[in-house]
């Protein structure tokens, strides 16, 4: 069999080093990137990544046990059902890749898809810039959030007019030991954002708010940080004194949250969608490393009997449910964070229950 996967994310390089030399994976990118991503590590993408060999911990990965709640100066916190990790978007695809390129896959980096070849049969290869027409007996479509023509995905319903806006920054010391163990999650107008750290004790801070919110700050980073810190005192308090690592934030505009893929009659035998391909879960949760690991173990033993529709049909019912519960909750959260913050003092499993309702159902997990 030859694998052609789209795609050099958490997913798509999963997939590589699970089918090893049967798999050619392109990725657009000629070099490890930045990428716009909560970069929490779950106790189950945790599992996943050690079955491919890696050791979060051995890639510096800060440490996370909390969560806590914000909304201005009143916070709600819990310790966590599992240890979850921080860890960079840029270190984890790189080691994947690498990773996969080990195990026998051939990468090909710095080069475009430019869409699926289709015939009567089927998904049967890619249109690589550079490359031509490769031919292939599977096609993995792992490109994230960037749809390819003629494999859309097709939504429910139009998503919603928000921006998403992530920066890196070397926190004061005092604040990063404070905020070590920890990721925050801060209800904001219209939004929230979240704040950990990763490697190196540096602090993510990723953020989901209206587009009016973004427009009448000036569309510009400064502007928005000014406007996130008169909302939040304790993010003020946070970034004070803190240095930003990049020129400008990373960026992404009306990303389909709640997404979830449903087979239909016109979808490609022989192609097979990973990561957000098929789910796209609110970034608040955490999870989404853990259900693109979830999709690729899936669909590398999916497409050994090349039954894609199955594998569909079974990431459906694997993923609907959290992405379903996730989608309520940012709704909730964005519409009254007072009452969120509020039940969560009164019930002091309501953060541990979250994360549990959020995550791949432990049944649904793919054993070795």
């Amino acid at each position: 069999m030859t694998a052609l996967i789209a795609g050099g994310g958490v997913a798509g390089a999963a997939v590589a080093c699970l089918l090893g030399p049967e798999a050619l994976l392109v990725e657009r990118e000629a070099a490890a990137h930045d990428k716009i991503c909560g970069e929490f590590i779950s106790t189950e993408a945790q599992g996943y990544l050690a079955r491919l060999g890696l050791d979060v911990q051995a890639l510096g990965a800060a440490p996370i046990d909390g969560v806590r709640l914000v909304h201005g100066d009143r916070m709600a916190s819990a310790p966590l059902p599992f240890r979850g990790y921080g860890l960079t978007r840029r270190t984890l695809d790189a080691a994947l890749l690498d990773r996969a390129a080990r195990r026998g896959a051939q990468v090909l980096r710095g080069h475009a898809v430019r869409g699926v070849l289709a015939s009567g049969s089927g998904a049967d290869g890619l249109d690589v810039v550079g490359h031509g027409k490769l031919p292939g007996n599977a096609v993995f479509l792992a490109t994230g959030k960037h749809d390819l023509r003629g494999v859309r995905r097709i939504l429910a319903r139009t998503p919603e007019d928000l921006v998403g806006l992530k920066m890196y920054f070397r926190l004061r010391a005092d604040q990063a030991a404070d905020l070590a163990g920890h990721v925050e999650l801060l209800l904001l107008r219209g939004g929230y954002a979240g704040l950990q750290l990763v490697e190196g004790g540096t602090a993510n801070l990723c953020l989901l708010l209206r587009r009016a919110d973004f427009t009448a700050a000036g569309s510009c980073w400064p502007g928005v940080q000014d406007r996130l810190e008169r909302d939040a005192p304790h993010l003020r308090r946070r970034l004070a004194g803190a240095v930003a690592l990049l020129d400008r934030p990373l960026s992404i505009f009306r990303v389909p949250y709640g997404y979830v893929h449903r087979p239909a009659a016109a979808d490609l035998p022989g192609l097979f969608r990973l990561g957000d391909q098929v789910a796209v879960i609110p970034s608040f949760t955490g999870d989404g490393v853990s259900m693109a690991l979830h999709t690729a173990f899936a669909a590398a033993a999916a497409s050994r009997v090349g039954d894609a529709t199955r594998y569909h049909g079974g990431m459906r019912r694997d993923l609907s449910g959290q992405v379903t519960r996730a989608g309520l909750l940012l709704r909730a959260g964005r519409t009254a964070p007072g009452l969120a913050i509020q039940a969560a003092r009164a019930w002091p499993g309501a953060l541990r229950w979250i994360a549990s309702m959020t995550r791949v159902p432990a049944a649904a997990l793919i054993e070795a």
